[in-house]
């Protein structure tokens, strides 16, 4: 007795080819994640802004208080330069906690900088400091605490920002390799002779014009400058 072979009706045969039809989309799908990879963009973005807000956050040095002497009576009271920025700096708790190492001297340059080489009569030099991370990723205090300027002349030392310095704050940052900071806004020196006790006298010495030659050396982080920056006084 022969045998018959049974056959399948139409929609069996539609049911296989869909089912064979989505098994290869499914594997097409797989196969593009697998070389895609859609999630790695998204990670590298992530990442791309985390690194520039860390950097952004560092391209600036926060202002100390100039320590200036107050006004004469009867005058208009003028703005210390930087005074509300200090008293504004941020507290350690706010600052940055990268995970990185201290940076060491040896890899940090710190420049002393005037916005001029000669000033005339009533023109106060603006001093400001820049640094550039010269090794690896570090981390450095460059809030108002760790910060220095001071003006000389010969063995003289005519001014200190730290001897009348209110308010200093710390600021702990991570300093990307190769990267430069500098001051937000440059520091005014009134062209006094400073003292601890002398913060608040209206009639401090002015130091000599007529052409005198001064040095500004700056220390931040317990950096030194690499060299002073002489300017002169007319």
């Amino acid at each position: 007795m022969s045998g018959t072979t049974r056959r399948h009706s139409p929609a069996v045969y539609r049911r296989r080819r869909l089912v064979l039809l989505i098994a290869l989309l499914a594997i097409i799908a797989t196969v593009w994640l697998l070389i895609a990879q859609p999630w790695r963009g998204a990670a590298s973005e992530n990442s791309a802004s985390t690194d520039e807000t860390t950097q952004d956050a560092a391209t600036e040095l926060p202002i100390p208080s100039s320590g200036a002497p107050a006004s004469t009576p009867g005058a208009t009271p003028e703005a210390t330069p930087g005074a509300e920025d200090a008293e504004s700096s941020p507290t350690p708790s706010a600052t940055l906690t990268p995970a990185a190492d201290p940076c060491v001297a040896r890899d940090i340059t710190v420049e002393a900088r005037t916005d001029q080489d000669t000033y005339g009569s009533g023109q106060n030099p603006k001093l400001s400091i820049r640094l550039t991370n010269n090794g690896a990723d570090c981390t450095l205090n460059v809030g108002t605490s760790g910060q220095s300027f001071a003006i000389s002349s010969g063995s003289d030392t005519w001014w200190r920002s730290t001897d009348c310095q209110t308010e200093p704050s710390d600021m702990i940052v991570l300093l990307a390799a190769g990267q430069t900071v500098e001051s937000a806004a440059p520091l005014e020196w009134d062209r006094t002779r400073s003292a601890v006790g002398t913060c608040d006298a209206t009639d401090r010495p002015h130091a000599p014009g007529g052409g005198s030659s001064y040095h500004l050396d700056v220390e931040i982080g317990g950096i030194a400058s690499t060299s002073s920056k002489q300017f002169l006084l007319y």
